[in-house]
């Protein structure tokens, strides 16, 4: 993320990622789980994904680490996570001198196509 924000920040525009001048600097982070959803254990699965106005910032996917006992339990673990990564990034992004007010979260809605 800082090597990122780094190449940004002194405006080098040779590299490969492009994040549009045009574009307000929102930060904007999803979650979502999967409860009890490994046969084996009872683990849950939980996923997060972070995005800067419209440019995916990071992503995270992995096993949780305790079984969940509801479905409540296992979005509590996901949203910690997310909540943390949240904060990470805003940090970062002020040290880099980006003033971010207002953080946005939201939690995925799964689709199903029949």
């Amino acid at each position: 993320m800082s090597r990122i924000l780094f190449y940004v920040a002194i405006g080098i525009t040779s590299v490969g990622l492009w994040y549009p001048s045009h574009s307000p600097i929102h930060l904007i982070g999803y979650s979502d789980f999967d409860f009890a959803g490994c046969k084996l254990d009872r683990k849950s699965t939980s996923g997060t994904c972070h995005l800067l106005g419209s440019s995916l910032i990071s992503w995270h996917s992995k096993k949780q680490a305790c079984v969940a006992l509801s479905t409540a339990e296992a979005e509590y673990i996901v949203v910690g996570s997310c909540c943390a990564q949240i904060l990470w990034l805003k940090q970062q992004l002020a040290d880099f001198g980006f003033k971010i007010n207002k953080v946005h979260y939201k939690k995925m809605i799964k689709w199903q196509l029949i």
